[in-house]
């Protein structure tokens, strides 16, 4: 004989609030140890100030240390694939970014698939990328310097970071875009390239604001377009490449990814705290000191903006050919 309508309801309820019950506690209790946030890349690099900045937050706001860890190399891979195969505990964090996006297509075969088996947690920063030329460089708008490059093809290079990087595809997107011939020059970090166009030895570079801001303001370098979709706020009177070239957008980005299958109710506390800290002077002013704007989002907004980074730059990345090195 079936329950009553009303008692099969009460039943069902009271079952469906056990485990949610012991889920809120979990995440009530969370964290009741430290904390290990993964970063790809070198201590002391823009992208790991991020990560310090964010740890700092969160131990100061949950009572638990946050100790950042970094394992670069492999382009970052090294490091995602320790989360991806970690516990789903909200123990072990990854430092998320856009190298994350990148990877899955610039990679032949990789260990894991970042969108399957990451956890979206919350968004963290974006990162200005900007165009510099030397001062003496004839061009000094976007539209001079592609029609400069035109009627000397071949003659203007063009420098950035590592081969595959965000600067590096922002590069390509803009050879793409506007249909010039400029000569790729890869380093291994922005600042030796930097010195090189200071030195006349490459005429142009996409380059992190972080690391080009410090040659702008003396005037060592002419910043001629900022990669973002609007101006920021470090460079207001600097136009957007987008400007010239419109549909034209590449930014960097940073932000907090866990393994697939972290309770949600961690997911969330921890999204709801990281996002706690852009309304905090003291946190924004240490982005603000970077260059890098707060990017606050939900998992699920974090979550769709990585899938549309990835189907974006895998575009490029099969249009140029490019490959990791």
């Amino acid at each position: 004989m079936k329950p009553p309508r009303r008692k099969f309801l009460h039943l069902t309820a009271s079952t469906a609030a056990l485990p949610l019950i012991s889920r809120v506690a979990i995440a009530e209790a969370y964290p009741s140890r430290p904390v290990h946030v993964l970063v790809g890349f070198p201590a002391d690099s823009g992208i790991d100030r991020d990560a310090h900045i964010v740890a700092g937050w969160l131990a100061a706001r949950l009572g638990q240390s946050f100790d950042v860890e970094n394992r670069p190399g492999d382009g970052t891979n090294i490091a995602t694939e320790a989360v991806v195969h970690a516990r789903a505990d909200g123990y072990t964090l990854l430092l998320a970014n856009s190298a994350n996006a990148i990877n899955a297509t610039l990679y032949d075969k990789l260990n894991f698939n970042f969108i399957r088996d990451m956890a979206p947690v919350a968004g963290v920063v974006s990162i200005p990328i900007v165009m510099v030329v030397n001062p003496s460089f004839p061009a000094k708008t976007v539209p001079e310097l592609i029609a400069y490059a035109k009627a000397n093809p071949g003659k203007v290079t063009m420098a950035s970071p590592f081969s595959g990087t965000l600067p590096h595809l922002a590069a390509a997107l803009f050879k793409m875009k506007a249909d010039v011939d400029m000569p790729h020059v890869t380093y291994p970090a922005d600042v030796p390239a930097l010195n090189d166009v200071v030195a006349g030895k490459v005429q142009l570079q996409f380059s992190g604001l972080g690391a080009a801001i410090d040659y702008i303001k003396p005037g060592k370098l002419r910043a001629l377009a900022v990669t973002t979709a609007a101006r920021i706020e470090v460079l207001p009177d600097i136009p957007t490449v987008g400007d010239s070239l419109p549909g034209y957008a590449a930014t960097s980005w940073v932000g907090i990814g866990a393994p697939k299958g972290t309770p949600v109710e961690i997911v969330e506390r921890l999204n709801k705290e990281i996002t706690a800290g852009f309304a905090d002077a003291k946190v924004k002013a240490q982005f603000a000191e970077l260059g890098h704007a707060p990017m606050p989002m939900t998992p699920v907004e974090f979550g769709k903006f990585v899938a549309a980074e990835t189907e974006k730059w895998g575009v490029v990345v099969k249009a140029v050919g490019i490959k990791p090195k």
